[in-house]
C-alpha cells in the first residue's frame, strides 16, 4: 500500500483501476460525538480569494455611497447568477483563523470537483471529473493543505459529494421530443447521443481531460438512466411517481444506480478523496434522489473504508428533501451508515419565524417531540439532525436571507442562539455572522428575481472588483481572466469591499455563544425542556409571538437556562420556570452569557456576566427566576452549577 502523499506525485488517475488506495500512516481522529461540533457551510467561489488585504473592509454605515454613479443593478445581479467570482481553496485556508476565532470546529465545503470548463457552474454540482479539483478553486495540493492546516487548529473538513448525477457531459439524440438537452421523461431508456467536448460541442470520442467525463469508467453510456427530464422530471422531489429517482436534474445526467458496478465506482471515486485529503466527513447532495437501499450500500462502503483508515466516526450527513417523514425513513433505512440529515424542511422556516418573533416558540420546540408522529423523531437526541437557518438554496419563506429586513445587524444572533443551544448539530451558513442581507430595501426593485432567485443567497464575502470571464476565458492567467464589463457580486450590492469583520455585532455575539456551548456539556448533550414564563401577572405558560421565551438543557445535576427575546425593537422580561429538584428556593443561578455584553465592553445594563439571580418559589410551588430588561434580539444564559 502506498502512502496518501504518493497520490499527489502523479497526475490525477484516468481510471479507478489505476488507484492504489492507501492505508494512511497518520490520520486525524473523528470526534466521539458530532453534537460537540459547530459546522460552517461555505460556497468556495463566494467565500474568499485570499486577497482581502488589497481591499477595504466594507463600512456598513453608508453602503450606498460606495457604489459608483454609473452603478448597474442588472449587471451586479447578472454577475452573481452566472459567473465565477474567484473564491479559492487557498482563500478558505487564509480564513481559518477568522473561523477559528468565531468558534467554528468543522467547515463544510461546497463541491470542489472539476466542472465543465465551458459552463459557469460555480456552485460545483455539475461534475465533469470526479478525481480532480476544479482549476477555478485550485489544485489537489491546495485541498490537502487546507485539510492539514484545519487539523493543525483542531478543526475538521467535510466535503460535499454527489453520487446521484454527473454534470452536463453528454447530450441525447437531437430528434427527441424536448430536444437533445432536456427530452421529455420516458419510463424506458433513450438511446445515447454524443459526448460534449471542451467547448460544449458534440463529439463521438473522448480524447483529453476536458472532454466528456472522467474517470474512464463513467464513459460507459450504460452508466446513465437516460430517462430525460420533461414536465414531471427535472429532478422534482415532489413527483408522486418518484420519477425524480431516475430523471436528469434538468441537464445534470442521472446515474443508473441499479447497477452495482456504477455504485461501486462512485464509492471508489470518493474513497480516493478520503485517502488523499484525510477529510472528516461527507455531505451527500440529493440523497432522496436515490433509493434507500442504494443509499445504505453507498454509505456503508464509505463508512467501512474510513474506519479502515482509523476514522471510526466518519460523518455522513444527507440532504433529504420532503420533510420529516422522508428524513425519518432514510435515517431508519440507512441505520448507522447515515449519521444525520440536514433540517431543511419546516423546522428551518419555523426556526426563522420564531427567532424573528413572528411564530409561537412551541411551533419549533414541538418539532423535538418523539411522541408526535407528525414530527421527526430523529431530532429527539440531537445527533441525527443538522440545524439549518440559511443555506445556498433555502431560507425563510422565499429565497431571502434571515437578515433581510431585520431590525438590527445583530438580530440574526438570536436565531443562531436557538441553533447552538437547542438539540442538534448547528450549522452556520457563510456570512451569517456578518448579517448579509443584500441591498437596502429601496434598491431591491431594481433586482431581477429578488426573493425568488437563489443568487441573492450567494454574495461573495471577499468583495471581488469583477467576476471571472465566462467559460474558458475565466481560466486564463492574470487580469485577462476577469470581465471588466461586470462588477463583482460583492456584499450588500457592492464590489471591491470585503466583510471579514471580527468586530461586527453578530460575529461577537455568536463567538461568545459558541464559547459557552463548548464550556457547558449540557448545551450539546442535555435533555431539552421549553420553560413556561409569566409576565404582567399572567399565569405561567408558553407565550407567543414577540414575547421572551426560554428553554433549559439538563444534564445530570446541571441546568442551563436559555432566555431569548425575539422582539426586534423592544426589551422584554419575565419570570421563568426552572427545575425545582435541581434549584431549591434561594439558590443562585449565575449569568454565564449576556449577548449584549459580548458585543459591548462598556456594557452596564442588567444581568451582567457573573451576576447571580435568586431562585424564587410561587404559592403553588413553582420555582422560577426573574429576568428583566433583556434587550431586543438578545440572549441570556444562566447556569445552576458554574
Amino acid at each position: 500500500m502506498s502512502d496518501a502523499i504518493d497520490l499527489l506525485q502523479v497526475e490525477r488517475p484516468s481510471t479507478l483501476s489505476n488507484i492504489s488506495l492507501p492505508h494512511r500512516s497518520r490520520h486525524f481522529s473523528s470526534p466521539v460525538d458530532w453534537r460537540n461540533e459547530v459546522l460552517y457551510f461555505l460556497l468556495v467561489d463566494r467565500f474568499s480569494d485570499g486577497m482581502e488585504k488589497k481591499r477595504k473592509l466594507l463600512p456598513r454605515e453608508d453602503v450606498a455611497s460606495l457604489r459608483p454613479k454609473e452603478w448597474r443593478w442588472d449587471k451586479w445581479s447578472h454577475s452573481g447568477g452566472d459567473r465565477w467570482q474567484g473564491g479559492t481553496i487557498k482563500g478558505v485556508t487564509s480564513k481559518l483563523d477568522y473561523l477559528n476565532r468565531l468558534g467554528i470546529t468543522t467547515i463544510w465545503l461546497s463541491p470542489i470537483y472539476k466542472q465543465r470548463a465551458h459552463l459557469n457552474t460555480f456552485h460545483g454540482y455539475g461534475i465533469q471529473d470526479f478525481l480532480e479539483v476544479d482549476p477555478h478553486f485550485g489544485t489537489r495540493e491546495d485541498l490537502v493543505k487546507l485539510v492539514k492546516e484545519a487539523h493543525n487548529r483542531g478543526m475538521r473538513i467535510l466535503l460535499d459529494i454527489i453520487f446521484n448525477h454527473s454534470g452536463e457531459n453528454w447530450v441525447y439524440p437531437d430528434n427527441l421530443e424536448g430536444g437533445e438537452y432536456t427530452p421529455t421523461y420516458t419510463h424506458d431508456r433513450y438511446p445515447f447521443g454524443k459526448w460534449l467536448g471542451k467547448q460544449g460541442e458534440p463529439i463521438t470520442t473522448i480524447n483529453i481531460k476536458d472532454e466528456g467525463v472522467w474517470p474512464q469508467e463513467f464513459q460507459n453510456p450504460g452508466y446513465y438512466t437516460r430517462a430525460g427530464s420533461g414536465s414531471l422530471g427535472n429532478g422534482r422531489v415532489d413527483d408522486p411517481q418518484a420519477e425524480h429517482k431516475r430523471t436528469d436534474f434538468i441537464t445534470l445526467r442521472d446515474f443508473y444506480l441499479e447497477s452495482p458496478e456504477v455504485l461501486t465506482h462512485l464509492a471508489e471515486s470518493y474513497m480516493y478523496w478520503i485517502a488523499l485529503t484525510d477529510c472528516d466527513g461527507f455531505r451527500i447532495d440529493t440523497l432522496k434522489h436515490v433509493s434507500r437501499e442504494q443509499g445504505r450500500n453507498f454509505c456503508g462502503v464509505i463508512k467501512e473504508y474510513a474506519a479502515s483508515l482509523g476514522k471510526d466516526n466518519f460523518f455522513i450527513v444527507g440532504e433529504v428533501a420532503g420533510g420529516d417523514y422522508n428524513q425519518d425513513r432514510y435515517l431508519d433505512s440507512l441505520e448507522r451508515n447515515l449519521n444525520s440529515v440536514l433540517d431543511i424542511g419546516s423546522m428551518r422556516t419555523t426556526l426563522n419565524g420564531v427567532a424573528k418573533g413572528l411564530q409561537h416558540p412551541s411551533d419549533y420546540f414541538n418539532g423535538f417531540n418523539i411522541h408526535d408522529q407528525r414530527m421527526g423523531s430523529h431530532r429527539a437526541l440531537g445527533d441525527k439532525h443538522v440545524s439549518i437557518l440559511n443555506d445556498h438554496d433555502h431560507v425563510f419563506g422565499e429565497k431571502l436571507r434571515f437578515s433581510v429586513d431585520t431590525a438590527s445587524t445583530h438580530q440574526v444572533a438570536a436565531a443562531v442562539a436557538i441553533q447552538l443551544f437547542s438539540l442538534g448539530i448547528p450549522c452556520i451558513y457563510y456570512s451569517t455572522e456578518q448579517s448579509l442581507s443584500g441591498p437596502e430595501p429601496s434598491e431591491r426593485n431594481w433586482l431581477q428575481g429578488f426573493g425568488t432567485n437563489d443568487r441573492y443567497l450567494r454574495e461573495a464575502m471577499f468583495g471581488p472588483e469583477h467576476p471571472l470571464a465566462s467559460g474558458l476565458e475565466g481560466l486564463k492567467q492574470g487580469d485577462d481572466r476577469f470581465d471588466s464589463e461586470l462588477p463583482g457580486f460583492g456584499p450588500f450590492g457592492t464590489a471591491g469591499y470585503h466583510v471579514f469583520d471580527p468586530s461586527s455585532p453578530a460575529y461577537l455575539r455568536i463567538a461568545e455563544m459558541i464559547r459557552i456551548r463548548k464550556r457547558y456539556p449540557s448545551l450539546s448533550k442535555g435533555r431539552q425542556y421549553p420553560r413556561p414564563t409569566s409576565f404582567l401577572s399572567k399565569p405561567f405558560a408558553i407565550y407567543g409571538e414577540g414575547e421572551l421565551f426560554a428553554f433549559s438543557r439538563l444534564l445530570a445535576f446541571d441546568e442551563v437556562l436559555i432566555c431569548i427575546n425575539p422582539h426586534g425593537t423592544k426589551s422584554r422580561g419575565a419570570d421563568v420556570v426552572v427545575d425545582a429538584s435541581l434549584n431549591p428556593k434561594g439558590r443562585k443561578m449565575q449569568v454565564i452569557l449576556n449577548s449584549a455584553q459580548a458585543a459591548d465592553e462598556q456594557y452596564n445594563g442588567s444581568h451582567v456576566v457573573g451576576s447571580r439571580v435568586t431562585v424564587q418559589q410561587s404559592n403553588p410551588g413553582t420555582h422560577f427566576v426573574s429576568i428583566h430588561d433583556l434587550g431586543p434580539s438578545e440572549v441570556l444564559v444562566l447556569a445552576n452549577n458554574s
